[in-house]
């Protein structure tokens, strides 16, 4: 954790006075009322291991309008739009980014997204509090992101303990050797590698490769970032690799779910 990204601290920073404010607003005991008239959870995890399972893409199809690396993605931004595209086009989850300050996203992105399409969803946003495991809950959100490097080895297992009672599904993110030994200790089952250096925000989907053979077989590893062409597809899978994680190439195509069909061959 001393050795945090400089990017990463700012977005941390950030969303410490965001959580302070949200909860002078609303209360765990209000977002408790809210989670117990939503729906069940709706099995993210078992819909990627299903399809993993019988050697098929398992893609989890971002929504996302901007990134601190990028800028904007997408000008024509429609999330209800983007999130039934993606699901009449052969998605098996969603990735819905809800950070504002960084992301440009929104709370109200993932709400609207879990109403108008039925695929199960991922809260993509930096938890560092149990107030937020809630919040998703009642935002209808199936699964949460743990980015292993912006968590201390007590949070990370306070917010994943905090998730299973709340039945969702856990993301836990990881960069290096040293974050994978750590997301490990962690009793889930979908470890996502991320091929963008936190640093240089430079990809290489070799990180992948590399970090694969760490993981046990009763977990999935889901990569994600640089997934750009169909080589980088069938290079994952003829590693075993069968779960992706792809944002920027659907977003910025003009119809992300026939970029997606295109992509993987659906």
């Amino acid at each position: 954790m001393t050795d945090t990204p400089n990017i990463l601290k700012k977005i941390l920073a950030k969303k410490a006075e965001e959580i302070s404010k949200r909860k002078l607003r609303m209360s765990i005991a209000d977002l408790a009322g809210i989670i117990s008239e939503t729906e069940s959870p709706r099995g993210f995890a078992r819909a990627l291991q299903d399809k993993a399972a019988n050697k098929k893409p398992a893609i989890i199809a971002e929504v996302k309008k901007a990134s601190p690396s990028k800028g904007v993605i997408r000008e024509n931004f429609k999330p209800v739009e983007i999130a039934q595209d993606y699901a009449m086009s052969g998605a098996t989850c969603l990735s819905v980014l809800t950070d504002k300050e960084f992301f440009q996203g929104g709370e109200v992105n993932l709400q609207m997204a879990h109403e108008a399409c039925p695929l199960p969803m991922l809260r993509k946003d930096f938890m560092i509090d149990p107030y937020q495991i809630h919040e998703s809950r009642a935002l209808g959100a199936d699964c949460i992101l743990l980015i292993v490097a912006a968590l201390s080895d007590t949070q990370m297992h306070e917010l994943a303990d905090t998730t299973k009672e709340l039945g969702m599904d856990i993301l836990v993110e990881v960069h290096d050797q040293a974050e994978m030994e750590r997301a490990l200790t962690l009793d889930t089952p979908l470890i996502g590698i991320n091929n963008r250096d936190l640093r240089s925000f430079e990809t290489s989907l070799q990180t992948t490769l590399d970090l694969k053979v760490m993981v046990p077989d009763d977990r999935l590893v889901i990569t994600e970032s640089g997934i750009h062409t169909p080589e980088d597809i069938k290079l994952m899978m003829d590693n075993e690799v069968y779960t992706f994680l792809v944002g920027e190439a659907f977003m910025r195509a003009e119809h992300p779910g026939a970029k997606m069909r295109e992509l993987f061959s659906l």
